[in-house]
């Protein structure tokens, strides 16, 4: 498997950020430049997220994109980005997911769905479904 490694925006260099940018028009490139994460693979950015501090050790995952050929690895990238939340003292992270596909792999991850939630409400988000994971 190729080596796996996140790295905050700000630390890459404009060329590569560029690149994958221009490469993958949907992404928010200013939110992800200002506060997220690339996901690097041999040397080229592959995906990108935003771990978000919303209150003390509560975050919410957002914008997690990975392009098409790396998508294999979208389990092996979340399990990395519940690591980086551990780091960080988190002891819940959120994810709204808007994708079938994505849901069944975060019940696979062990997250929780939310049906009521304060984070829910705080923070309404058209259609879709969230998610919870207790990290412990």
């Amino acid at each position: 498997m190729r080596l796996l490694k996140l790295i905050l925006a700000k630390n890459m260099s404009y060329e590569q950020l560029e690149a994958f940018f221009n490469k993958n028009p949907s992404v928010n490139k200013g939110t992800v430049f200002e506060k997220g994460y690339v996901v690097e693979m041999n040397h080229t950015i592959e995906g990108c997220f935003i771990l978000d501090k919303v209150e003390e050790g509560i975050y919410w995952l957002k914008q997690l994109y990975i392009t098409q050929t790396e998508a294999g690895k979208l389990p092996f990238l979340l399990e990395a980005i519940l690591v980086l939340a551990k780091e960080q003292n988190a002891k819940s992270v959120y994810v709204h997911s808007h994708q079938p596909i994505v849901d069944i792999l975060l019940e696979a991850l062990q997250f929780h769905p939310q049906k009521e939630s304060l984070f829910k409400d705080k923070y309404p988000v058209k259609g879709g479904n969230w998610w919870a994971y207790n990290v412990s």
